[in-house]
């Protein structure tokens, strides 16, 4: 995923809601995760999810849920994930990588290659333009609960 921002989840959510409900389905929800490589059936996430669908709000606290490492498995689950946007196996996600994963999902609309790069650079420590494991998961363990607060406002 790409650095997740309030922006980025609002526009997630929103490609997800194909009808504008304002819900998501288990459906939706589980072509998202086998689109970013996580195998599970429509059965284990509604058991995760607790409902059949999720507002907003709703799936902001399921992002926060599975973006957070909280033991040896969840950290495999983030390698995993890793290696979905490291495309060429170099141990790096560059821009164009990171552009041609969220296309593939799509979750990509028509943004330039600065876009792209400014993304990165929101938690590339070391400035080199990539993003390495330690900063991709610093990316995903990034609080969503100012996304709670601002969505509410709108």
């Amino acid at each position: 995923m790409s650095p997740i921002s309030n922006l980025d989840i609002d526009r997630i959510f929103k490609n997800l809601d194909k009808n504008n409900s304002g819900q998501i389905t288990i459906a939706e929800l589980q072509n998202l995760l086998h689109g970013i490589g996580i195998q599970t059936t429509s059965e284990e996430l509604e058991k995760l999810v607790g409902r059949s669908s999720l507002d907003y709000v709703g799936f902001l606290f399921f992002y926060e849920a599975i973006a957070e490492p909280r033991d040896a498995d969840d950290e495999e689950d983030l390698r995993k994930a890793f290696e979905v946007f490291d495309v060429d196996g170099d141990g790096f996600i560059s821009c164009e990588e990171l552009k041609m994963v969220l296309t593939k999902m799509g979750l990509w609309e028509k943004k330039s290659g600065d876009d792209c790069r400014d993304m990165i650079h929101v938690y590339d420590k070391n400035l080199d333009g990539l993003l390495d494991f330690e900063e991709f998961k610093d990316m995903m363990m990034m609080s969503v609960p100012s996304a709670v607060v601002d969505r509410k406002r709108n």
